[in-house]
């Protein structure tokens, strides 16, 4: 695509970016060599990770290396900020090789072509960013003429070939890797902060390459947002086939994504979506914590793709027919939600709801609801609700015996229900086959459920739909038991836009899988895929009986690694992390969020004690986006979608920002947390804990 090109023109030349959105399907890729290592064209799914050491210690580097190596790390990324860590590059390989360890090494480059220059003759792989390599980022707008534009890249050219020609020589590899905040001025100028600015960002860098026939590329699109990282990845794709009919492979990554739990989704949602798409030939979780412990949450998603039926009961999952799809019905590279007509508290403009699964309690007491966010004061005899309070509760045939808060409501089945109609506190849930010959129903809000796709029979000719067709009682519940769960359910939205069907919808997602972990990338991927697109209105998550057998033996709730949330039950776990999905989705805003660099070599304080001390003091203000990153080259640009910045700008000092303005320079690190309440403070931004 030429820079002056019009990218809403060329968004709709191709209306598909996937090969299948009805099975999963790899996208097809040219083969990649790195080292010894194969990816794309079919290759198995790499997973990776990075250094956090100092490069110029080899020892402390190597030493780290072999922990994230031997937990199954197939590429290992260290930074080469300047000449001097390229070079050292050296003795860290050789010595790694010494012990016998031939994972391949990828160079970390950011402002420096010289040290680039320097590792593509050292180790098997470079990244560049071209936002920072050879380009300018100032953060000012600048009206780039035609001809300006054009000798700009001119210059890019002209500086980035002798690395290309390395590269090609030495037999290295090279990831182009663009990051949402890193856009230079001149890309800003013509598309925006955009996902086509980061796309045209790495096409200039491609370009490049080719015309030099060299190919032993990947690419990748980061961002901090997964809504701007998928539709990043998914232009790409469409730009690589519509100007080269081929496609590189593809890092998959988000970016910043922070610790814990919330990490952890936010990665998943993104990376999940593109990998249910088949989209995707290495992979990196990037996250605040020690990077041996990235992996496993890159084995957990990769694993889905490479062994799908490895699960608790394979028995439960079905292999009927999805239609295929003859035309999108919504766009893919732009984030719209699905319009609905509200019922009661559900489509509409408002916020998706969370509904609790209840049924596996033998006998629900008032202690139960603290699980989902709501606690009771004997004193005042008054239930206090929290920012994550789920809004239904189903229970199955089970009656509440005690008050209930008044803003909750249960959901149980119709024989249930036909018991207490009269009571405005139950709510009906129906199966949709034979929905319409059912009495009584609720005369204004009725649950719906819908297994999308799990046969055969005629129901998948969607005539069923018609029953409940803008039915203005009717909530869907869509479920379903295919192996390919998430574009069964894709593909029943589909076609109720199609067919112009307005209800409101929740999502419902049971986990079959056996451990925490394992539960919280199938909900993240599976609830995250579909609403990064727009469909959605609520969330109702659970686990089938023998995963929730399994789970309640298990004395931990909780995830591997960093956990905020200390969950005493399995609807604990469930509730916090519905929440946390529709908060990494930006569907729903209950908590801080922040973006978080995972630390590496250039990192100039201790980014995990930091982002934790943060946290603790301003983990109460809902819906503030706070960035914590290590290092002035993950500063101002990766922390983009922030409304607030805490940047290491020098040994012990830190610079605060308001967005991407600096306020406050050279902080002494020992003091600029609280610089940063101040900061908040000043800006209307803090409340006081409860």
């Amino acid at each position: 695509m030429k820079a002056k090109d019009n990218p809403t023109t060329i968004r709709f030349m191709m209306q598909y970016y996937c090969p299948s959105l009805t099975q999963i399907s790899r996208l097809k890729t040219r083969e990649v060599t790195i080292g010894q290592l194969k990816i794309g064209n079919g290759h198995p799914i790499r997973v990776q990770t990075m250094t956090t050491t100092d490069t110029l210690d080899t020892m402390a580097t190597v030493e780290q290396t072999i922990r994230c190596i031997e937990a199954g790390a197939e590429l290992v990324r260290i930074t080469a900020p300047s000449k001097k860590e390229a070079e050292n590059l050296l003795n860290i390989k050789n010595e790694l090789r010494r012990r016998g360890y031939d994972t391949p090494i990828v160079a970390d480059i950011h402002f420096t072509p010289n040290a680039a220059e320097i590792a593509a003759r050292i180790v098997e792989k470079v990244r560049i960013n071209p936002g920072n390599y050879v380009d300018k980022k100032k953060f000012e707008l600048i009206e780039y003429s035609d001809q300006d534009y054009a000798e700009e890249i001119e210059r890019i050219t002209e500086r980035f070939t002798p690395l290309v020609l390395i590269c090609k020589e030495h037999g290295t590899a090279m990831r182009i890797g663009t990051n949402h905040g890193s856009l230079s001025d001149r890309i800003m100028s013509r598309y925006g902060d955009t996902p086509m600015g980061m796309v045209e960002s790495a096409m200039e860098f491609l370009r490049v390459a080719r015309a030099n026939d060299y190919h032993n590329i990947v690419l990748s699109m980061k961002a901090s947002n997964p809504q701007v990282m998928v539709q990043a990845y998914r232009l790409l794709i469409q730009q690589m086939q519509l100007e080269f009919n081929e496609c590189y492979p593809l890092h998959l990554g988000v970016t910043e994504a922070g610790d814990g739990e919330d990490g952890r989704v936010k990665s998943a949602a993104g990376i999940g979506t593109l990998l249910e798409d088949g989209i995707g030939d290495t992979v990196r979780v990037s996250l605040t914590e020690d990077p041996e412990f990235e992996i496993p949450v890159c084995r957990d998603l990769v694993k889905r793709y490479t062994h799908p039926i490895n699960i608790a009961d394979a028995g439960n999952y079905t292999l009927g027919v999805i239609p295929s799809v003859q035309k999108l019905t919504y766009d893919p590279f732009v984030y719209k939600r699905r319009a609905t007509a509200p019922v009661s508290n559900v489509g509409g403009t408002q916020v998706p709801i969370v509904i609790a699964d209840f049924s596996k309690i033998e006998k629900i007491e008032p202690a139960h609801l603290t699980a989902i966010g709501y606690t009771y004061d004997a004193v005042t005899d008054k239930w206090n609700i929290g920012d994550q309070a789920a809004d239904y509760i189903f229970t199955g045939h089970q009656l509440i015996h005690f008050e209930l808060p008044g803003t909750l409501k249960v959901i149980v089945y119709p024989a249930t229900w036909a018991t207490q109609n009269s009571s405005d506190k139950y709510l009906p849930i129906f199966d949709s086959a034979g929905y319409d010959s059912e009495t009584p129903k609720h005369p204004k809000q009725n649950f719906v459920m819908m297994d999308c796709f799990s046969d055969e029979t005629p129901i998948n000719d969607f005539t069923h739909l018609d029953v409940v067709a803008n039915d203005p009682t009717v909530i869907l519940c869509l479920s379903s038991k295919h192996k390919n769960a998430m574009p069964a359910m894709r593909r029943m939205f589909i076609a109720l836009q199609e067919k112009q069907i307005n209800n409101p919808v929740v999502i419902m997602i049971d986990s079959d899988w056996a451990t925490t972990d394992e539960h919280l990338i199938h909900f993240a991927t599976e609830a995250g895929a579909l609403l990064l697109d727009g469909f959605g209105d609520g969330l109702c998550l659970g686990l089938t009986s023998k995963s929730y057998a399994a789970q309640t033996a298990n004395s931990s709730k909780d995830t591997s690694g960093r956990n905020y949330n200390s969950n005493a039950s399995i609807e604990a776990f469930i509730n916090a992390t519905a929440f946390t999905i529709l908060q990494a989705t930006r569907t729903r805003i209950s908590k801080t969020e922040y973006i978080s660099c995972p630390s590496c070599g250039r990192t100039l304080f201790n980014l995990q004690e930091t982002t934790a001390k943060i946290r603790s003091v301003t983990n109460h203000l809902k819906g503030i986006k706070i960035a914590i990153m290590g290092c002035i080259v993950n500063g101002p640009g990766e922390m983009a979608d922030a409304d607030f910045g805490y940047v290491g700008s020098g040994p012990g000092k830190i610079t605060l920002y308001k967005g991407k303005e600096v306020v406050k320079k050279n902080v002494d690190s020992e003091i600029a947390v609280d610089e940063l309440i101040h900061l908040l403070k000043e800006h209307d931004a803090w409340v006081d804990p409860a």
